[in-house]
């Protein structure tokens, strides 16, 4: 059984930047691709940033891509989201999700195909 912790939100203004971390205790996890999602107030869970199990790809949504950064710790059971730059449509539920692919290239963006989540880190960005 995997379970995953998120931490590292919190309320922060404009143009400041938070680490989210993505901690996680089981087997497999190393093993596992990793995807950064997020769900603001009345909005759907969308995906943000993700990464290959071997950390040689990475995906971003347009909404974040060059503000974050998707990596993880040399353990490989910690996984980070370094978020630069926050503006106000960045306040969200930030969750991690974690689970196996069927090539280690893979980063898969849907909600549904992952297997393993935290209990989401809030993160609110005052205007």
């Amino acid at each position: 059984q995997v379970q995953i912790l998120e931490s590292g939100g919190g309320l922060v203004q404009a143009g400041d930047s938070l680490r989210l971390s993505c901690a996680a205790s089981g087997r497999g996890f190393s093993s596992f691709s990793m995807g950064w999602f997020r769900q603001g107030p009345g909005k759907e869970r969308e995906f943000i940033a993700g990464m290959s199990y071997r950390g040689d790809r990475k995906v971003y949504a347009d909404s974040v891509k060059g503000r974050f950064t998707v990596s993880r710790g040399n353990a490989k059971n910690v996984g980070y989201l370094q978020m630069n730059n926050l503006n106000y449509e960045d306040t969200a539920v930030y969750f991690c999700a974690a689970d196996y692919t069927g090539s280690v290239h893979e980063v898969k963006t849907t909600p549904a195909t992952y297997a393993h989540w935290g209990q989401g880190t809030r993160v609110t960005v005052s205007a």
